[in-house]
């Protein structure tokens, strides 16, 4: 496959772990969130997501997404709350997705999987920049949004409209003033445990705050996500679908809840 990021069985997690052992390590992502043995914790905080739309600069098919990226040199769109401490800032988000409306997010619910999963990613801003915190073990904090198959939804609409743009790997175009909060549910309850990036390398540096309620997403716009490519121009076309990765083990981490 011209992707070469290796998701699915056929020539999965195997390859992964050949090339980054830490793909058995300790603290992988994602994970199945069994609510009933997740721990409500009533000292974890709020979340707190304070977003500046005029922040979003471009998006990008980056191969195995597409990500919208944000201006994170100053602390102007941030997450603070929660389970973390101090102030981390947003770099980016992407969602992963299915084949089919059956599969495609990362994490699951009682084993029950979403055909889409949101990662917005935020760094650290006790460490200098987004590569300096990403190796650390508090470098990183992803919030998670599940998508869930009901009715259209017009925030997520806007950045649909994008991919024309952006259908082949390596594409990009500008993508100016997008308030990702739109795109957040209304409750802001949450899960949280210690993880790992769920691409390579795989760094175990993510405090994942993984939304218990979802958005809504409609088939047509579901399809439109299966509408982009793996492949490059030139390259034989591969549709981009089916890029998450499957729960990892979780190796007696703590999950804990912010609500009862």
């Amino acid at each position: 496959m011209s992707h070469g990021w290796g998701y699915g069985p056929s020539n999965g997690p195997d390859k992964w772990e050949i090339e980054y052992p830490i793909a058995n390590g300790p603290r992988q992502s994602p994970i199945d969130i069994i609510p009933r043995e997740a721990q409500f914790d009533s000292s974890l905080k709020a979340l707190k997501l304070r977003y500046d739309p005029s922040n979003s600069t471009g998006i990008l098919n980056n191969g195995h997404s597409f990500q919208v990226d944000f201006t994170d040199d100053k602390d102007s769109s941030t997450l603070t709350g929660g389970p973390i401490t101090g102030t981390y800032r947003l770099r980016q988000f992407h969602f992963h997705w299915g084949g089919s409306d059956e599969r495609g997010s990362e994490h699951t619910v009682n084993g029950i999987k979403f055909p889409c999963e949101l990662h917005l990613v935020h760094w650290n801003t006790k460490y200098p920049s987004f590569g300096e915190a990403a190796p650390q073990p508090d470098g990183l904090a992803v919030v998670g949004v599940f998508l869930k198959i009901g009715a259209a939804n017009p925030r997520l609409q806007k950045v649909l409209d994008a991919f024309e743009a952006i259908r082949s790997k390596g594409k990009q175009t500008t993508f100016p003033g997008f308030d990702p909060k739109t795109l957040l549910p209304g409750s802001l309850d949450y899960w949280t445990y210690d993880g790992s990036l769920t691409t390579p390398p795989l760094l175990e540096s993510v405090t994942w705050i993984v939304l218990r309620d979802p958005i809504s997403v409609s088939p047509a716009q579901m399809a439109m996500f299966r509408s982009l490519m793996f492949s490059g121009d030139g390259e034989a076309p591969c549709c981009m679908v089916d890029n998450y990765r499957p729960p990892q083990p979780l190796k007696g981490r703590a999950v804990r809840a912010s609500f009862k």
